[in-house]
């Protein structure tokens, strides 16, 4: 049966579309996380654990790089004070499962865009279907970089920080597994979808509803919400907080220049 026009269908015929969509989704992150439970051992010991051990990839580089700057040790670090624990009986289960479906996300992101993309195609201009491509390229890469930025920057720093943050000699860090894995879920959803950010004010500023000029008051603001952020997420030193602090604030320079560029483009297109 040949698909209907967005004209054509009715409130039901888009609850049926959408339900499709949400189908295919989870299927898509159904079968990724099945792929990812063959590779299991890896993606726990390796990748998921990876940052509590000193010989993780960025505490080798910003050791390294503390010595170019003539910081000495002063950021090396040679060990990680705490353990992860286990306290609820089918506690390791649940993370497994959920770390599988984590994982499943992120491997189908870009084809769950697509479903998104036939799914408000209908509403668009033909000029503006034929971004197909573009969008889900770029839509995908900027999440990829974020998951890759919250992992090798965010996670580390957090972990660090709580490490070998202490109040007193007398307490030990024992953490438990569901915080710990919190934590990582936490730094790299939220770094893929913040840097998103560009894509989402794309379309905003499409539906007129933000400018480049209501970016650019609220500028200010912006900053301190992200040196808010890159404080709470790194120890107390201002490199530390520098390197997370500088992506972000070019992710939202990027979409003030992207609003712009929309536009502008709006303004030719009216001429």
């Amino acid at each position: 049966m040949a698909k209907k026009n967005l004209g054509e269908m009715s409130f039901l015929d888009h609850l049926e579309e959408l339900r499709w969509l949400l189908v295919r989704s989870t299927t898509a992150v159904v079968i990724m996380a099945c792929v990812t439970y063959f590779v299991s051992d890896y993606l726990f010991d390796t990748i998921i654990f990876g940052p509590t051990r000193p010989t993780f990839f960025t505490y080798r580089y910003f050791c390294e790089l503390s010595h170019q700057l003539g910081f000495a040790e002063s950021i090396c670090i040679t060990e990680m004070p705490f353990i992860i624990q286990n306290t609820e009986m089918e506690g390791q289960v649940n993370i497994f499962v959920w770390m599988c479906i984590l994982a499943g996300f992120i491997l189908s992101f870009p084809y769950i865009l697509w479903e998104v993309w036939k799914f408000i195609g209908p509403a668009l201009y033909e000029k503006e279907k034929k971004g197909a491509k573009v969008f889900i390229f770029s839509s995908s890469l900027l999440f990829f970089l974020g998951v890759i930025f919250g992992y090798y920057v965010v996670i580390p720093m957090s972990v660090n920080f709580v490490a070998t943050f202490t109040i007193s000699d007398v307490v030990k860090n024992q953490f438990t597994l569901d915080s710990y894995i919190g934590m990582v879920k936490t730094s790299i959803l939220a770094s893929g979808l913040f840097f998103e950010l560009p894509i989402i004010i794309y379309f905003l500023t499409k539906l007129d509803l933000v400018t480049p000029e209501f970016l650019r008051k609220y500028w200010k603001y912006a900053v301190v919400i992200i040196l808010i952020v890159a404080a709470i997420v790194t120890p107390p030193d201002v490199v530390s907080q520098t390197i997370v602090a500088i992506p972000m604030l070019l992710i939202y320079e990027v979409s003030i220049l992207i609003s712009k560029i929309v536009v502008l483009n709006k303004k030719k297109t009216n001429v």
